[in-house]
């Protein structure tokens, strides 16, 4: 135990000596030291001005060398190699491919073509030759109106015009004979023109009381009965859309469904888009979806874009034809419509997730054949549901998709797997898938587009 203790005891005493060295060596750089920080707290702005003006040269050397200096490290110190090991990405490759170009919009399902049957004349209903819903032809009858009376004047005026005709046949053999001159012939002539005049009136009178369908269509609900009195000259108020003609005052209404349009409105600033395709000479195809579930969708042509612009909306009408021969479609039906305003020739794709939007702008990582990874600023064209058209790397660049919140300029990565992910080929409609061979993008000022984000 006495040996233990006298080794404590001696430990104990260097640490006393340690201690008082390190006390007195501290309270000598004090004083050494104490007037250099007495001079620094005399300084005021004026001598530090003059001190930087003196020497600001040597000041700015300094600093460009420090820069320098962090710059040649970071080359020959790369981030990658001082990480440890490859990161794991997955990574696509860019692409080259004609794009479509697309616009989305909301509209209406509207007729091509809408009749409201009225009569002509003021008379009872005979027979109704139409049923509620049926399809019609241009040209079949309706209704049937009470002709009696229309029938007996024209034929009686039928009968007249006969017998004007006869006599001027007869007056055309006594005037080659003498036995009559040549203005009873005239007189004879104008009666038979006059009463087959008549006859042709009360003829067209007569059509009156058949009612046809002046187009092909589907009838609506018959509003009127057998027995009914029509009058003509009805009232019938119309709405400011296109899309529902007031069946009040009609005695039925003809809808022609197939084909049926689809109206809706474009933003003002695509309108160039859509007339610099619409020079070419081809009309604009569109996909039409309706409902909420989008499984039916309709392909369809521009017919025509309206040719003025509504300055309460700031927006171009637009109307286009679409089949209905399921005859599934009727005016008035909300729809989703994707336009295809144009094409983009030789465009870049990459998914839009590969985009990464920092303080700088947007940029993507790209991969090079030593497996490090390089930022490079891009312009993002176009974008529409998770692809992106950009510019600012060339084709066959292999860009990183997943991964790249982890990387840095320089970074080693590997892949997550063996085969490499193609670009996402995103459908025209949200509903439908476009072809293998084209990709849609939407222009950005579409209201659906959105901007990809990353973290760097």
């Amino acid at each position: 135990m006495s040996k233990i203790e006298s080794t404590l005891d001696n430990l104990f005493a260097k640490l006393v000596n340690l201690k008082n060295l390190g006390k007195t060596r501290l309270c000598a750089l004090w004083q050494k030291y104490s007037p250099q920080l007495q001079k620094l707290k005399q300084l005021d702005l004026a001598t530090v001005k003059t001190f930087v003006t003196e020497y600001k040269w040597r000041i700015l050397l300094v600093l460009i060398i420090l820069y320098a200096g962090s710059k040649a490290y970071d080359y020959f110190f790369p981030a990658g190699d001082k990480a440890g090991g490859p990161i794991t990405v997955t990574t696509t490759i860019a692409v080259k491919k004609d794009i479509p170009l697309i616009i989305e919009a909301t509209g209406t399902i509207v007729s091509n073509s809408i009749v409201d049957i009225r009569p002509m004349v003021t008379n009872t209903v005979a027979k109704i030759e139409v049923k509620d819903g049926q399809e019609v032809k241009a040209g079949d009858l309706l209704f049937t109106l009470d002709d009696r009376n229309d029938k007996a004047n024209y034929e009686k005026l039928k009968a007249l015009a006969d017998d004007a005709q006869s006599q001027y046949l007869r007056a055309k053999e006594l005037v080659a004979k003498n036995f009559i001159s040549k203005a009873g012939l005239e007189t004879t002539s104008a009666n038979a023109k006059s009463a087959q005049a008549a006859a042709r009136a009360a003829e067209v009178q007569l059509s009156f009381d058949y009612i046809r369908s002046p187009i092909d269509g589907r009838a609506g609900i018959v509003n009127v009965f057998p027995g009914s009195l029509v009058q003509a000259s009805n009232v019938v108020s119309t709405a400011t859309s296109s899309t529902a003609t007031s069946s009040v005052g009609s005695m039925v209404t003809i809808t022609q469904l197939n084909p049926i349009n689809v109206q809706f409105v474009i933003p003002e600033k695509d309108i160039p888009i859509m007339l610099e395709n619409q020079l070419d000479g081809e009309a604009m195809t569109v996909k039409v979806s309706v409902g909420d579930t989008g499984k039916n969708v309709y392909d369809g042509k521009v017919l025509v874009i309206d040719n003025q612009v509504d300055p309460s909306i700031a927006a171009v009408r637009v109307k286009a034809q679409i089949a209905n021969d399921s005859m599934t479609l009727l005016p008035g039906q909300f729809a989703r419509v994707s336009l295809v305003a144009n094409t983009l020739k030789d465009a870049l794709s990459v998914p839009s997730q590969a985009v990464i939007i920092n303080a700088r702008g947007k940029i993507v990582y790209v991969v090079d054949a030593d497996g490090k990874t390089t930022s490079k600023p891009v312009k993002v064209v176009y974008e529409y549901q998770g692809s992106s058209v950009i510019t600012g790397i060339e084709a066959g660049d292999k860009v990183v998709v997943e991964g790249k919140q982890n990387l840095r300029p320089g970074s080693k990565v590997r892949e997550a797997k063996i085969n490499v992910l193609a670009p996402p080929a995103p459908s025209a409609n949200p509903t439908t898938s476009a072809s293998p061979n084209q990709t849609p993008a939407v222009a950005p000022s579409a209201p659906t587009s959105s901007t990809a984000t990353g973290q760097k």
